[in-house]
């Protein structure tokens, strides 16, 4: 008898792996992780939106993704009411549960009249009705929420600070105080639309400037360090590309323990999206290129929970 190649053995084993996949996915069976994916700033409707809807498409394929978290701006400028509609077209079209979160284009700025233009903060009542706005749109009981992934708690934080390009007013802050406190033992993911401070290199001059940070980033810090089961921070804002060195690298470690993911815009003509896969005894981070319809594995993270 032939003895069979080392390809036909792997190919075999591939196909055998797949179908195992699908059965277990038609059983209703857990795969053994949870597959989060993170959409960074979207800008609606921006340009190449179809771009922007063909990654939804991927995502929509991806049989074992059970969130999707849209990580502020979801509006491409001012959160104007045509903005939101196209937002809630676009996202009419993912087929998986999402949380989106505020960013400064959702709600901070004057919508311009007439031919004038610029990001001036508007009113305080214009910034309430368009937080007012997103939460209709999506349906939202609260701009600020959590959940229990697994072994993890999820946190989802939103800009609602007028004082800051991207701020977390004292309410939601005390909120986030009371939560922290009651799952202490919880490993602990945070959504916000803005990076903490540091966890970029200066690859232009705005980054890590109060604009371009999670703030009041003192009082952001305290909370963090009176809650050592916080170890990720997932943010957008900074646009920054898998092509910037300090995309994934040790920078990223903020107060020597919580890694900050960051992800790029859908507004660039291609769309890279981060996975996280939760996983008991680890978070796996992957990056995938929706233009080349791959993986890119030199980006892969394995971010261990800490021991509480």
């Amino acid at each position: 008898m032939k003895r069979e190649s080392h390809s036909f053995i792997w190919l075999k084993h591939f196909v055998l792996a797949v179908a195992m996949l699908v059965l277990l996915t038609a059983c209703g069976a857990s795969p053994g992780y949870h597959h989060l994916v993170v959409l960074g700033d979207p800008h609606l409707p921006g340009r190449h939106l179809e771009v922007k809807e063909d990654a939804l498409a991927t995502i929509n394929s991806w049989p074992d993704v059970e969130l999707v978290v849209a990580v502020g701006d979801i509006c491409l400028d001012y959160g104007t009411d045509a903005e939101y509609a196209a937002a809630k077209d676009f996202f009419a079209k993912l087929h998986k549960p999402l949380v989106a979160i505020t960013g400064n284009h959702d709600y901070l700025y004057e919508t311009p009249s007439g031919s004038a233009g610029g990001l001036i903060a508007g009113s305080r009542e214009s910034q309430e009705a368009k937080l007012e706005k997103f939460a209709e749109t999506f349906e939202m009981e609260s701009l600020y929420s959590s959940r229990h992934m697994g072994k993890y708690l999820l946190i989802f934080l939103s800009a609602d600070n007028p004082e800051f390009q991207i701020g977390i007013s004292d309410a939601q802050l005390d909120w986030l105080r009371r939560e922290l406190s009651e799952n202490h033992k919880s490993p602990t993911i945070i959504f916000f639309h803005g990076p903490l401070k540091g966890t970029l290199r200066d690859y232009r001059h705005w980054v890590n400037k109060p604009a371009a940070i999670a703030q009041p980033g003192e009082k952001l810090h305290e909370i963090l360090a009176d809650n050592r089961q916080v170890f990720l921070w997932v943010s957008g804002h900074t646009h920054t590309p898998p092509s910037e060195e300090s995309y994934a690298s040790p920078i990223n470690l903020y107060d020597r323990r919580i890694t900050n993911i960051h992800n790029t815009d859908m507004n660039k003509g291609q769309v890279w999206t981060n996975s996280l896969y939760l996983h008991p005894d680890k978070v796996m981070v992957k990056t995938y290129s929706h233009q080349d319809k791959a993986w890119l594995p030199q980006f892969d993270r394995a971010i261990l929970p800490p021991e509480l």
